[in-house]
């Protein structure tokens, strides 16, 4: 009852619609019909018909297109205020009038029908264009660890008296490192899935961002050539922020450094207070990113072309997400001597350690 009431009450604001709209444009006509003749009244009745049909239900729309003649025939074929028409020619018009009126409505109506038909078709083509590309990517991303576990588990199981403590250790550590670009993947789903769904809403508190970026650069892979270099200031203060977003944010931007530019390549990680935003800033000296591809590097699944297996393109996509969540913006750009910079700025209230302790 509840869907059928909404609807009503839809349907009775379209039908309120086109017969207010067609009585504003006759009254408009009648009161100046010195400067218009019957015969431009008619063409403006009927310019009303079509836009009515552009954005009405076909039945408003008819009625907005039998309101009209009617009213035409009354109020502007002489004479006026009754419905005799004095001549053949009138009678002609006002019959033509009828039929290009209810023509118009439905011919715009189906118009529009077809083109939202199709757009819905376009909208679902891609949308299964989109999940055929999960699907790939998932099938491929999650085989490999799983595919890395497995054997490993098994080498260990059946071997386990033959192998050296080293050849153990390394068994273990490529599970290790399997399970945790597992999990990464795992979470880069639900954490995707939670900001479309709208479920995922920061939780601000006070956050020593200088901690923060320690942490997170902490947890990247031992094994990587990269050298990451952390500046901020010594007066940096404390920010409001969501800890867990952020730290989502710079594990991301810097696995994907770390991933996808040349060994030995130079990261350098900056934290600022300008203009009450707490500003980060990514950059690194490698190869950077084509121009033309710059554009869509946060969408979801995008991957830019040639680049090594590993990823499924939510990355940077999902630090697009926390980033929009916590209100602040991100922009990426090439440096001219080589490499990309991200740049991530908040808005945050800030306070320092001192101040914290006395409130």
């Amino acid at each position: 009852m509840k869907v059928f009431g909404i609807k009503t009450t839809a349907s009775l604001r379209q039908y309120i619609i086109s017969t207010l709209t067609v009585l504003v444009v006759a009254l408009i006509c009648f009161f100046t019909d010195q400067f218009i003749s019957y015969k431009m009244s008619a063409l403006l009745l009927l310019m009303t018909v079509s836009f009515l049909a552009m954005i009405l239900d076909i039945i408003p729309v008819l009625l907005a297109a039998v309101l009209s003649a009617v009213i035409w025939n009354f109020f502007f074929i002489p004479p006026i205020c009754n419905f005799q028409i004095s001549n053949a020619e009138d009678w002609l018009m006002f019959l033509l009038y009828f039929i290009i009126a209810l023509v118009n409505a439905v011919l715009t109506f189906k118009i529009r029908k077809a083109e939202k038909e199709a757009r819905d078709k376009k909208e679902k083509e891609n949308t299964i264009k989109l999940y055929n590309t999960l699907l790939n990517s998932l099938s491929h991303e999650f085989r490999t660890p799983i595919s890395t576990i497995l054997g490993a588990v098994d080498t260990l199981q059946e071997n386990k008296d033959k192998l050296s403590v080293e050849n153990q250790d390394e068994l273990l550590s490529e599970i290790d490192n399997a399970a945790i670009r597992l999990d990464r993947q795992v979470e880069n789903l639900l954490n995707i899935s939670r900001l479309e769904s709208g479920t995922l809403q920061p939780k601000y508190d006070w956050c020593d961002v200088h901690d923060l970026v320690n942490s997170v650069i902490q947890k990247l892979p031992e094994q990587n050539t990269h050298t990451i270099s952390f500046n901020a200031p010594d007066n940096l203060p404390l920010f409001k922020i969501d800890a867990g977003f952020t730290e989502q944010i710079l594990y991301n931007l810097l696995h994907n450094a770390v991933q996808y530019t040349p060994e030995h390549t130079h990261i350098d990680v900056q934290v600022e207070h300008l203009s009450d935003n707490c500003v980060i800033t990514i950059s690194d000296n490698g190869t950077g990113f084509p121009e033309d591809n710059i554009a869509f590097v946060f969408d979801k699944f995008y991957r830019l072309p040639n680049t090594k297996t590993g990823g499924n393109g939510l990355g940077l996509s999902i630090v697009k997400g926390f980033v929009e969540a916590q209100k602040g913006t991100i922009a990426l750009k090439n440096n001219e001597k080589g490499g990309a910079t991200f740049t991530i700025a908040f808005p945050a209230k800030t306070t320092y350690i001192n101040h914290l302790k006395n409130e």
